[in-house]
């Protein structure tokens, strides 16, 4: 008995013995992966066990601005005298109104064309409300915190949903933005910062700060809060002349009448608005879900400039995420101006994993900004070189014009980048004195004979990129996130491409695109890889430029609209802000669209 026991655990012994020298055979016959920078900086960090989930569909309203297009046509346009046929008693309404009215500083009393305007909102707009009532979720807490501070009524907050229908990145055609809709000069007259990196009316905290004090200043000169929101929309200006033209009348009702079009029909809109917010259960609106709120996000200083796409890949979140939170960054990126400080938002998840792994994030981001400047420099000193070829100015004939008809959601930027062309030149064509352009209207586009010419800074990069054709290169995607008054032509136009190309890449079935949508421009673009030595081959030098490319010929440069210094920069390979900066002029990086800048002069 005992001898068989014993040759059972020999037997047992030499199973196990063969089954781990398999395991370790197969084991050592796979092959070893190699991690990447980014994964082995991701490998160091401190994992937070909460997860934050959140819904795509509803981050997508923040870029999207069918909601703002619809209710600023409506307010435009709506005829508060037609009746509308939707049911709701009239008793019922006064009854409400009233009810609302006692517990309210706004003087809400019930007229025919407030019904007709709460009846058309309900008739037509019922969905956009449930939408704009899971975005409330997020941006109404800060609105009331700011005018609580200020002793402003918590109802302008709704004056937000009639401005932009809370998207702090709408802009309307005469340039206003953001949440609070701040014309350029009330920005700046309130102290928001716009510059080519930030523009703080898009800010939810600061834009609604400055709104704050906007409203208290209107309401010590009128004494009453439907003339502060007529004043919001027309200007102090036109209210005054309002009460002059009615015989020294004060109430909003009583001169109404004698106020511009759009500013009669604007407050008793803000008023619709509260109605519906505040009996959407009574008329079956339901509100959608809001996935993150404000007290679930949080803020922390950088310490160096990094672009949300760093920030994406190292806190693995969503790129339209991080823009959804820091809608005031215009360029994608957290800038560093020294003796200022800027803030990224962050759900508090994402905030606890970037505090505790600071250090790596900014090595690995030093890292990764050093490695594309490093790539662009070698794209530029082994160019070959090759002197462009002489070509025959392209012509124009003067008489040779054009016409493009303004759509909805165009303006003199959007169409002048279209065109390749300057706002300048398409307010002379045109006889212009403004940038604003209505609806409709034909504009002269004066077109050209013959392919454009191509500059030598374009034929020194064809070069540059055939040079590095025969060097090691990694194949990765390259992206582009929609701006404002970008579409499918502008884009594959920008990007040397068609419209069929970028839908097939991007799985579109139409050619609509939402602000901030990460767009998919090429496949397997090359990337230079950062040689491991910086010793070359001689019989390699031969082949290439030794010498970065002349900056002799000059060639002009006409802003368009969302264009920085540095984005300019980035379309010339070895230029940099500071060349462009001396070349003409410049003190400070204040550009403006249509202005002439000289390059490589």
């Amino acid at each position: 008995m005992i001898v068989r026991k014993i040759s059972l655990v020999v037997s047992a012994f030499f199973t196990m013995a063969a089954f781990s020298q398999e395991t370790a055979s197969n084991f050592e016959s796979k092959p070893e992966v190699k991690l990447t920078y980014l994964d082995s900086i991701k490998s160091t960090f401190k994992k937070n066990d909460l997860a934050s989930k959140v819904d795509s569909l509803w981050m997508n309203e923040l870029v999207s601005l069918d909601i703002y297009d619809d209710l600023t046509k409506d307010i435009q346009t709506i005829n508060k005298d037609v009746t509308v046929d939707e049911e709701l008693p009239t008793e019922l309404l006064k009854q409400r109104l009233a009810a609302m009215n006692e517990k309210s500083p706004f003087e809400i009393e019930y007229n025919q064309g407030l019904e007709n305007i709460i009846k058309s909102f309900l008739k037509n707009r019922k969905k956009s409300f449930s939408r704009l009532m899971a975005l409330s979720e997020y941006y109404f807490p800060i609105f009331e915190e700011s005018f609580a501070k200020s002793n402003v009524p918590l109802e302008i907050k709704y004056l937000a949903v009639v401005e932009s229908a809370l998207n702090p990145k709408a802009v309307s055609k005469m340039g206003a933005t953001g949440l609070w809709q701040f014309m350029y000069g009330t920005g700046k007259q309130y102290a928001l910062k716009i510059d080519s990196y930030i523009d703080e009316r898009s800010d939810p905290l600061k834009a609604t700060a400055a709104c704050s004090e906007y409203m208290t200043k209107m309401f010590n000169i009128f004494g009453d809060w439907e003339l502060v929101l007529a004043s919001y929309n027309s200007g102090p200006g036109n209210v005054t002349k309002a009460i002059r033209r009615s015989g020294g009348k004060t109430k909003y009702w009583d001169i109404r009448n004698y106020l511009p079009k759009e500013t009669q029909g604007y407050v008793p809109a803000f008023l619709a608005t509260m109605y519906l917010f505040e009996y959407h259960k009574e008329h079956g609106i339901n509100p959608e879900r809001a996935v993150v709120k404000n007290f679930e996000t949080d803020t922390i200083a950088i310490k160096n400039q990094m672009s949300f796409k760093q920030i994406a890949d190292l806190l693995d979140m969503p790129q339209s995420q991080i823009q959804l939170l820091n809608p005031s960054y215009k360029m994608n990126v957290v800038p560093y101006y020294q003796g200022e400080q800027h803030f990224i938002r962050l759900p508090k998840d994402k905030i606890s994993t970037f505090v505790s792994n600071e250090e790596q994030i900014y090595a690995y981001v030093k890292h990764d900004t050093e490695l594309r400047s490093t790539s662009s420099r070698l794209a530029v000193k082994y160019a070959p070189k090759a002197k462009p070829a002489a070509t025959k100015a392209a012509t124009i004939d003067k008489g040779d014009f054009e016409f493009y008809k303004v759509r909805k959601g165009d303006n003199l930027g959007a169409i002048a980048s279209k065109y390749d062309v300057s706002i300048s030149d398409i307010k002379k064509w045109n006889n212009l004195k403004t940038n604003a352009v209505a609806i409709g209207r034909s504009l002269k586009i004066k077109g050209e004979e013959e392919a454009p010419v191509k500059s030598v800074q374009a034929i020194e990069k064809e070069q540059a990129v055939a040079a590095v054709e025969n060097k090691e290169k990694t194949a990765v995607d390259m992206d582009y996130v929609v701006a404002a008054g970008d579409n499918l032509g502008s884009i594959a136009k920008k990007f040397g491409t068609t419209i069929a190309e970028l839908k097939e890449l991007n799985n579109l079935t139409s050619n609509n695109i939402g602000l901030g949508k990460t767009l998919i421009i090429s496949k397997a673009a090359i990337v230079i890889e950062e040689p491991a030595s910086t010793a070359i081959a001689s019989n390699s030098v031969d082949s290439f430029k030794k010498k970065a490319p002349s900056k002799n010929v000059s060639e002009d440069y006409y802003v368009k609209k969302g264009d920085s210094l540095y984005s300019i920069s980035k379309k010339y390979p070895g230029v940099t802000i500071s060349d462009i900066k001396k070349w003409n002029g410049i003190k400070d990086e204040d550009i403006k669209p249509g202005m002439k800048l000289k390059i490589n002069g």
